[in-house]
C-alpha cells in the first residue's frame, strides 16, 4: 500500500521485486509509461477508447489484456465483502490470506492441510 501512487514512488519497488526485462500488460493508466525507460517490456490497452484486449500478432489469441487480473481483484471484493470493512492496519494481512487460499486452489476443509503445510515449510 502506498500514500502516493507516483513513478518516483514504485519505481523503486518495481526494481527491487520483478527481473529487469519482465513484461508488463497494464491498462493506459499513466503511471505505467515510464516501464521501457526502466528496462522493462510493456504492453497496455486503453479502456478509454474501448479497447479490453488486442491481438498483437495476428495469430487470433488476444494477448495484451488485464482481464487476468481484472478478476482476481473481483474474486478479492467478493471474498471481502462479507467482512463489511476492514481496518487499513489489518489490510495487508487480509490480503496476504486471500493471496494464499487463491494460489493454493484448494477451499473448504481441504484448506487446512495447505495452511499447515505452508506454515511448517
Amino acid at each position: 500500500m502506498l500514500e502516493n501512487v507516483q513513478q518516483k514512488t514504485i519505481e523503486p519497488i518495481i526494481r527491487a521485486c520483478v527481473a529487469e526485462g519482465t513484461r508488463f500488460y497494464t491498462d493506459e493508466y499513466d503511471i505505467y509509461a515510464r516501464l521501457p525507460a526502466w528496462g522493462y517490456e510493456h504492453h497496455s490497452v486503453c479502456h478509454s477508447r474501448g479497447e479490453y484486449a488486442r491481438d498483437e500478432d495476428g495469430d487470433g489469441f488476444h494477448e495484451v489484456h488485464v482481464n487476468t487480473i481484472e478478476g482476481v481483484w473481483s474474486l478479492l471484493r467478493s471474498w471481502l465483502r462479507p467482512h463489511r470493512g476492514i481496518s487499513q492496519e489489518h489490510l495487508p494481512m487480509y490480503l496476504s490470506f486471500f493471496q494464499f487460499v487463491h494460489n493454493s486452489r484448494v477451499r473448504g476443509k481441504g484448506l487446512l492441510p495447505a495452511l499447515l503445510a505452508a506454515l511448517v515449510v
